[in-house]
């Protein structure tokens, strides 16, 4: 199995938790797949754990990706009780040594040294003092121009903002698109709102050029359709997110 071509004109396409239907998700295998493929960029998911480390997970637990062979809290864990997890392949097979949780720096090391962009979702809400970390950090490895910053979490897109002035920064709002969350984009800052990141895919033309006019870029999530993506892009979406379509 490979990833699915498709034209994507001047559509910026992004890898969901790297390359997730060829590894497991949020690895550094699925990451190294989307390095040596054509993606623009490589979301993540980045959370802050007990201990202060920034890990890479989805989940506030190990029980999906394991598939209930290892229930381990993420959130409430230490680095120490996590790195030694190993991860399934996607036959469901624990063979392989090298799929684990990686680390905040893990996964910047490996966007940088592909040319990727991060695409990094900050999971729950951050505090103030751990989004201040977390980008020393990402100054640390010298590449926090790469980084596009995406949370759901509205405070977070807020406190980013203030403490990033010029960060592209998107608000993942799920079915959302209406005008409240339009207001709350452009409300933030008057030279430097913030982007968007939906996952209703029938989102028509019309709304994504009024996000345009309003100097709102669109990124739709996470689509593995080719028909609706090539729909999306006909649309005007600057960005896509797939597990699949490169």
């Amino acid at each position: 199995m490979d990833t699915i071509k498709i034209q994507s004109k001047n559509v910026k396409i992004i890898a969901h938790r790297g390359v997730s239907k060829l590894e497991r998700e949020n690895t550094t295998p699925a990451f190294i797949a989307a390095g040596n493929r054509s993606y623009f960029g490589i979301e993540t998911d980045i959370q802050v754990i007990s201990d202060g480390t920034f890990v890479a997970m989805h989940d506030d637990d190990t029980k999906r990706v394991c598939l209930g062979k290892f229930n381990v809290d993420v959130k409430g864990g230490t680095w120490e009780s996590l790195k030694s997890v190993v991860l399934p392949d996607l036959d469901g097979s624990f063979d392989r040594q090298d799929i684990r949780i990686p680390t905040l720096a893990d996964y910047v090391k490996i966007c940088k040294k592909y040319g990727k962009m991060c695409i990094l979702e900050v999971k729950n809400v951050f505090r103030v003092d751990d989004l201040i970390r977390m980008i020393d950090e990402i100054k640390s490895l010298d590449y926090l121009d790469g980084v596009i910053f995406i949370s759901i979490e509205y405070e977070n897109c807020v406190n980013l903002r203030a403490l990033l002035p010029n960060a592209k920064i998107q608000y993942l709002t799920g079915q959302k698109m209406d005008d409240t969350v339009i207001e709350m984009l452009t409300s933030i800052h008057v030279d430097a709102g913030i982007d968007i990141d939906y996952q209703n895919p029938s989102r028509n033309k019309e709304r994504i050029e009024l996000l345009h006019s309003l100097g709102i870029e669109v990124n739709v999530c996470t689509c593995d359709d080719p028909k609706l993506a090539r729909e999306l892009i006909a649309m005007g979406a600057d960005y896509l997110t797939s597990n699949i379509l490169e």
